[in-house]
């Protein structure tokens, strides 16, 4: 194994010299530290991070637990992320949760074994806290993304989730809808939870009835939603829903694919509105109407608040950024005149 003392021997410099050059602190000469790193890459020589670590207390390590890698929205959070953590000098490690409390606690425990600098954190649910409350004993920074926790004060990157399902619905009332089912995700889920609030608001501030059997509960995971959407078809033709917002992405283009699989034809017999997009996605699924967040940039200022809380600049009150949706309007609810 190559050490500082046979970098230091090979470039005739002493082996503070050599440790200077890797930690880039002290003033040396461009001519010798030329040399050294050099003799470094001739050499192969890779630094001891965790002896290091053992002095500075740092990892230059962030962690990134999500909740789903197969979704498109958290796949472009960690591009952001990423992006980020490399333009400040730190390195990224990702967590996929699978939306399961018990995996996220096991690598809640890992990063807290191994090390980590700080942790951008998408909660899995609301009993996340308590993997949450792991960090804040071992003082252990941390950023919310994307979902938020009740009662956790801290530093949080979120969605406009009232706001962007307003707009939703209300583009669908205002395209004639009356009837307006929900197929959401896990109530336990705060995202799911204000979206669900914001449709019933919506409803109730335009007077249409709350029909509990237009409200429905799927996952916010790829899963097969053809169940859901047949309970809302079999409806009485007076109760059947005339239009249908889908809490994300993959509940949105599944609902969409079922509904042309059956032969129904959308938006004429029932319109579609989803939150989130999937890129790449078929001819026929581009017609989805979609509110499309900024995933990349959750994931880009999630890191900026998390290294400005280890690097001691950011203020004492937690901070929180509401990040608004951009709504695409497509053929999925848009009647052709």
């Amino acid at each position: 194994m190559v050490t500082i003392y046979d970098i230091a021997k090979k470039a005739n410099v002493s082996a503070m010299t050599v440790s200077r050059v890797i930690n880039k602190s002290g003033k040396i000469s461009k001519e010798t530290r030329k040399k050294v790193e050099s003799v470094i890459k001739e050499l192969n020589y890779i630094p001891n991070n965790s002896a290091r670590n053992l002095i500075t207390k740092k990892t230059k390590i962030l962690s990134l637990m999500i909740t789903d890698i197969s979704n498109p929205f958290f796949t472009s959070v960690a591009r952001g992320a990423e992006d980020k953590a490399m333009q400040m000098g730190y390195q990224l490690l990702l967590c996929n949760s699978d939306e399961n409390f018990e995996k996220e606690s096991k690598y809640m425990d890992m990063l807290i074994s191994t090390g980590t600098d700080g942790v951008l954190i998408a909660p899995a649910n609301e009993s996340s806290k308590k993997n949450i409350q792991k960090l804040t004993k071992h003082a252990i920074p941390f950023v919310l993304l994307d979902r938020n926790i009740q009662g956790l004060e801290c530093d949080q990157v979120l969605s406009d989730n009232s706001a962007t399902t307003r707009t939703l619905i209300e583009h669908l009332i205002d395209q004639g809808h009356k009837r307006i089912a929900i197929v959401n995700g896990p109530l336990d889920v705060s995202t799911a939870r204000e979206r669900h609030q914001a449709y019933i608001d919506t409803l109730r501030i335009h007077g249409l009835t709350i029909d509990e059997n237009l409200i429905k509960e799927s996952q916010f995971r790829e899963s097969n939603v053809s169940d859901t959407i047949q309970q809302l078809l079999n409806l009485s033709p007076d109760r059947r829903p005339t239009a249908i917002f889908a809490t994300n992405n993959f509940i949105g283009f599944n609902t969409l694919k079922f509904l042309f699989k059956l032969g129904v034809k959308v938006p004429e017999e029932v319109a579609v509105v989803s939150y989130d997009v999937i890129p790449n996605y078929s001819e026929n699924e581009s017609i989805l109407t979609v509110a499309e967040q900024p995933a990349y940039n959750f994931g880009y200022m999630g890191t900026q608040l998390l290294i400005e809380r280890i690097e001691g600049t950011a203020p004492e009150k937690p901070r929180k950024i509401i990040l608004p949706a951009e709504i695409h309007f497509r053929a999925s609810s848009l009647f052709t005149k």
